[in-house]
């Protein structure tokens, strides 16, 4: 009896440790980054491209799935937050996703999350070729002289582009007609199809679109002008003074991981992100699109979306915007 139970304890043993060390082959599998925003937008074409770089290092495919939809990222928050924190899921997200516990989408604070930041780039006021003003204040006096005729898209309820629309009109006392959509690429389509008349998303998801016609940039939501190859885009701040109240807004685009997860797996992917961020396909990715690349992760990445939750929170109470009070929530004041 006795050699029967030495045995038995030493097989135990040995499948003890055959696990210990499949825990530490991560990744043994592919890896899924659950996106919240729709195809075709800034933190889709970011993640894409830096995805792709991490796959090399990671020896593992990384697929990106787009669950848009609820508000600022929400359904694709939940789901990602709703799977397991063993490191096959990651949240593709940005900075608006700071916006889903006031506006009533996700139940938690951003604090759940550990943040990879790849970079971002400042908005832009534009609106459909043919329509009829050629200057910031041309839009705004139009749209003073008729409140809430004008239809204006911004990303997703509670996006950075929405709180960006929001101050736009706060600093300049113009009033538009929000049109919501699942993220900037469809609210860029709603603009060149002349379903809306007004898009504000970044510069770097309109570059390609300004380039060929299909929008017609106003001003910038930043301090300065932005030359866009020979196009000098004018800063809105040079009419509106007032715009400084309430902007600028910055972006963070990046991805995180259950914050719950081990420490052994973050340090892999963290490993994995330097790499990507330094490789020539996303360097040469952020200057050909207008990014400011970033590559923060860890303590130095949270502290950069904590300030953004307690910042965004609480402009969109003063705003009148939010849903939920950010104090009920614990989100401090900035």
């Amino acid at each position: 009896m006795k050699k029967i139970m030495v045995l038995l304890f030493c097989l135990l043993a040995a499948a003890g440790m055959v696990f210990a060390e499949g825990q530490g082959d991560y990744p043994e599998r592919d890896i899924t980054n659950v996106l919240v925003w729709g195809a075709g937008g800034g933190t889709d074409t970011c993640n894409r491209v830096v995805m792709a770089e991490m796959a090399k290092e990671l020896g593992v495919n990384i697929n990106v799935v787009n669950k848009p939809g609820g508000v600022a990222g929400s359904v694709g928050m939940s789901d990602a937050f709703a799977r397991a924190d063993d490191g096959y899921t990651i949240c593709g997200l940005s900075e608006s996703c700071v916006t889903s516990a006031v506006m009533g989408g996700f139940p938690e604070r951003m604090n759940v999350w550990d943040f990879f930041i790849i970079g971002g780039s400042p908005d832009i006021v534009s609106v459909t070729p043919d329509a009829p003003f050629d200057t910031i204040a041309d839009l705004v006096e139009a749209a003073k002289a008729a409140p809430g005729t004008i239809r204006a898209g911004a990303g997703g309820a509670g996006s950075i582009h929405h709180l960006n629309l929001l101050a736009f009109e706060n600093g300049t006392g113009a009033q538009f007609n929000f049109i919501p959509y699942d993220g900037s690429a469809p609210s860029q389509n709603a603009a060149m199809t002349g379903e809306i008349t007004v898009v504000i998303t970044s510069v770097a998801e309109q570059a390609q679109l300004i380039r060929g016609g299909k929008l017609k940039p106003l001003g910038m939501l930043v301090p300065d002008e932005f030359d866009l190859e020979g196009t000098v885009i004018p800063s809105a701040f040079d009419d509106y003074a007032a715009l400084s109240e309430f902007l600028p807004i910055s972006q963070a685009i990046g991805f995180a991981i259950h914050k719950t997860a081990d420490d052994a797996i973050k340090t892999k992917l963290r490993n994995a992100f330097t790499v990507a961020m330094n490789s020539d396909a996303v360097v040469e990715f952020g200057k050909k699109n207008f990014y400011i690349l970033s590559g923060a992760y860890g303590e130095e990445a949270n502290k950069v979306f904590d300030s953004l939750e307690s910042n965004f929170a609480w402009t969109l109470k003063e705003l009148g915007a939010a849903k939920v009070d950010p104090s009920s929530l614990g989100i401090p004041r900035p």
